[in-house]
Order: structure tokens, then C-alpha cells, then sequence
């Protein structure tokens, strides 16, 4: 993996080749597969952060430790020649562990920027939840803008720049909730629960002696994964599966305290566009929103109860109640 430049950025108004649409499903079948070398049992949400990731989103896994969210992440990573980085996130870590700092250099007697770990293609937010909503905060604008504003300056993140970050609530005195702000800028939310006995012994068997992360190499570039999203944000969405995804966060407002937000349409119609990529599909379909659906609006419901689970269930009746066109 190469390393991350600040200064050496993508022109934004350059024009990008997409990749043709086979190519594009064959790309992300070969990271699927890369990454089920190491992930047993999971090929469902493995999925769903190849889509994800070709859908320009951030992931937040959440759930209990040790079912391998941060060896998803790992996986992921290391299935593209990019550059990565990890932050554990802990509470005594600060904003500029994450953004970077400027530094006084005694022989030029200037200020010169060090960039923080958010200055790489994948970064990795290990147990984001443990850190404190001021350190958090401190991804709001990098996950929203690609970019990272620090003592009035701002720099741009690499491209692509995807946030994959774990969280658990086992121990909840020692955790913090994360702000809603930043749970909304996570496309999707997904949680792998504990394996099989088989799946389970299958995993035993593969991690014996030498865990098949460190045997894991790249399957593709990120001059492949930028032409991909290109490719997927040129798939076709008419205006009925438009009106169907506005309804469908339409719903979730009208019987939710606070509903999915216009930002969560927008994830779920590009997430729709990753889904018929994968099915090499030049337009989106109503299937292909029922199939994102849960997974994208979700986390960001909140109802009157306090169940984490009653965002699903708002869901749930909107894809029941809503009209198909």
C-alpha cells in the first residue's frame, strides 16, 4: 500500500473514464472473493461494503467484539493498492490525532502541516465509539466534503476516501453515543453477528498458524475503483424509482420522530446504483431499493422508544406500505 499525499490530489475537474459496466461487476466480484478468503460466513454484508465502497459511502459496523468488523475493514483495505490507516479510537485521543496539526519547524521558523491519519484512500475508525463527540466531530467535515480544515486552511482527502468504522455497546459506561450528525454521513450501518458452528470451524481451521490476512494481496487499483464509481453514478435512475425512494423517506418522517434525511435518499439511490452494477444492469429497479433499503435508512430513524431496532421496523412497513411503481 502506498502512502497517503496530501498535496498530491486528483483534479476534481478531470474527466474520468468509467470503466465498462462488466468490468465493473467483475472488479467487484474480485474483491468479494479476495476479501472471503479471510471473512468466513458473512458474504451478505461483505457485499454490501463492495457496494458501499463503489457507491462513494462510509461504512459503520456495529456489533459485539470479536466477530471480525476490524478484519472486514482490513480485508477491504488490503484488496486495493491504496493507502490505509487505522485510529484507535480511545478517550483521551484528541481531534488533531485524527485531521493533523501544524507543527513550528525551528530551522525554516514556519509552521509546517504534519497530516493526521484521516489523509489516507481507507481509513479505519477502530471502536469509534470510545472517543468522546469532540473527537468524533472531528470526521464530520472530512466524511461529508472530502476535505479537512484545520487552523483555517483547508486541504482536500485523497480520492477515493471511504471511513470504514466498528463500534460495540457492551460496555456502555465506558462508550459514547455517536452524534446523529455523523451517524447520517455513514451510508450504511451493518452488523455481522456471530458465526455458525460450521462457519465457525471453518475459520478456526483457516486462522491455524498464520492468520490468511498476511497472506492477502491486492486484486485491484484505485485508478480501477475511481473509473468504477464513475461507471456506477452513470447508471440510470428514472424519475418513478425516484419518486419510490422519496416516498419510501417520506414514510419514515411521517412515523418516526425524526425520519431518514434527504442525505439518506441520496445514499440509498447511489447504493441502488452499486446494486445494478453488481447485476452488470445499466438502470436501477425497485428491487434494487428494497434490497439497500433496510440497510441505508435504518440508523438514521429515531423513534420515541429508546430500542435501537425500531428504525428497522419503520423501515420494514414503508417497504410494505409504499406503492411500487
Amino acid at each position: 500500500m502506498t502512502d497517503a499525499n496530501p498535496s498530491s490530489q486528483p483534479n476534481s475537474l478531470e474527466t474520468i473514464d468509467p470503466l465498462p459496466l462488466s468490468s465493473v461487476t467483475d472488479l467487484a466480484t474480485a474483491i468479494h472473493s479476495n476479501v472471503t478468503q479471510v471473512i468466513v460466513g458473512h458474504e451478505a454484508e461483505v457485499e454490501h461494503v463492495v457496494t458501499a465502497l463503489l457507491a462513494r459511502g462510509h461504512i459503520l459496523l456495529d456489533d459485539v467484539p470479536g466477530v471480525g468488523k476490524t478484519m472486514l475493514a482490513r480485508s477491504i483495505a488490503r484488496s486495493i493498492d491504496c493507502s490505509f490507516q487505522r485510529v484507535q479510537f480511545t478517550p483521551d485521543l484528541l481531534p488533531s490525532d485524527i485531521t493533523g496539526v501544524n507543527v513550528f519547524n525551528q530551522k525554516t521558523r514556519e509552521f509546517e502541516f504534519q497530516s493526521g491519519p484521516v489523509f489516507a484512500n481507507i481509513v479505519l475508525g477502530d471502536e469509534i465509539n470510545r472517543a468522546p463527540p469532540k473527537t468524533q466531530s472531528a470526521l464530520l467535515e472530512a466524511m461529508e466534503e472530502q476535505q479537512v480544515t484545520v487552523d483555517g486552511e483547508t486541504r482536500p482527502l485523497p480520492d477515493p476516501f471511504v471511513v470504514i468504522a466498528t463500534q460495540n455497546a457492551i460496555e456502555p459506561n465506558r462508550t459514547y453515543d455517536l452524534p446523529f450528525a455523523e451517524v447520517d454521513r455513514f451510508m450504511k450501518k451493518l452488523s455481522l453477528g456471530y458465526p455458525t458452528p460450521a462457519e465457525e470451524s471453518e475459520m478456526l481451521g483457516r486462522t491455524v498458524g498464520h492468520h490468511p490476512i498476511e497472506r492477502l494481496e491486492s486484486v485491484t487499483d484505485l485508478e480501477s475503483v475511481i473509473r468504477a464509481r464513475e461507471a456506477v453514478a452513470n447508471i440510470a435512475v428514472e424519475p418513478p424509482v425516484r419518486t419510490y425512494a422519496s416516498n419510501l423517506a417520506h414514510y419514515t418522517r411521517e412515523h418516526a420522530k425524526i425520519g431518514a434525511s434527504p442525505r439518506g435518499s441520496i445514499a440509498l439511490l447511489r447504493a441502488a446504483q452499486a446494486r445494478a452494477a453488481l447485476d452488470n444492469r445499466e438502470y436501477v429497479i425497485p428491487d434494487d431499493i428494497q434490497h439497500e433499503a433496510p440497510h441505508v435508512l435504518s440508523h438514521r430513524i429515531k423513534t420515541s422508544s429508546s430500542r435501537d431496532d425500531d428504525g428497522g421496523t419503520v423501515v420494514a412497513d414503508a417497504l410494505e406500505r409504499v406503492r411500487v411503481p
